[in-house]
């Protein structure tokens, strides 16, 4: 198992490839992105890592986690491995990670692609997050982690994979950070707020939007694209929360094209 500073990360592609950090959401697992991974790792060095607190890393988290604590962990893998500067692709949580990242060390980052992001608390995800919050309170692990999907995938996608998500729970419940961790990490989510700090990211930042998505209101990742004074822009029709999952290939499509100078429209 590949370890530094803590965290446990892999990597894909060729070793000359130019470096990419895949920071997934707030489950913080690495393996959220196996179905972007092999089209991603034609092109570019990958690196996919778990969150501290989650997945394969150290578990042990500080009572007060912010987003920066995110973003310094994104930095500390960077020196650890000796990348001088890499393109960060995010979704939701690693999302504002990496626009963390781009205010803490600019020169670290190439381009950031914010997958269902946002730059400032939005009052659905705070419902959502208080929801979801709840229920684990009340009801446990095992019952936060059924509704997960509620949150994550459009209806007739949780429907048509019903056996499949059935299938990954148990290893969810194997794995679980703990409710300590999820209330700390989804505060830190909650506080993270640079919706006036958006002019001093003078990196390219490609923003994704789903049109479904239940967590994230697709509005959020307009008025972040909005604010940046260098942003490309795709709207998903479909896909929902965890876009890159539902429709891999479309994803992979028109990251990989914005990455290589294409436009994206959308």
């Amino acid at each position: 198992m590949a370890e530094a500073a803590g965290l446990y990360y892999e990597i894909h592609g060729r070793e000359d490839a130019p470096p990419l950090i895949l920071s997934s959401g707030l489950g913080g697992s690495a393996q959220y992105w196996a179905p972007n991974i092999p089209a991603l790792a034609e092109r570019y060095r990958v690196i996919a890592y778990d969150h501290r607190g989650t997945g394969r890393s150290d578990r042990a988290l500080p009572d007060t986690v912010s987003v920066d604590d995110l973003a310094a962990d994104m930095l500390a893998l960077l020196d650890a491995l000796a990348i001088p500067r890499a393109i960060v692709v995010g979704h939701a949580a690693g999302g504002v990670a990496a626009l963390a990242l781009a205010l803490m060390a600019p020169d670290r980052v190439d381009k950031l692609v914010v997958v269902n992001g946002w730059a400032s608390p939005d009052p659905h995800f705070l419902r959502c997050f208080a929801a979801r919050l709840a229920l684990l309170r009340g009801s446990g692990a095992e019952a936060y982690l059924r509704a997960q999907p509620l949150f994550l995938y459009p209806p007739n996608w949780i429907s048509a994979n019903d056996a499949l998500l059935e299938a990954e729970l148990p290893e969810q419940l194997a794995h679980f950070p703990g409710a300590a961790t999820m209330e700390k990490r989804i505060a830190a989510l909650a506080a993270f707020d640079v919706s006036e700090r958006l002019r001093d990211i003078h990196r390219p930042v490609l923003v994704v939007v789903s049109d479904d998505d239940m967590l994230v209101p697709s509005n959020a990742g307009v008025a972040l694209a909005n604010g940046l004074p260098i942003a490309g822009f795709c709207r998903a029709e479909h896909g929902g929360h965890a876009v890159n999952v539902v429709d891999p290939d479309a994803f992979n499509s028109f990251v990989l094209a914005w990455l290589a100078g294409e436009t994206v429209q959308g």
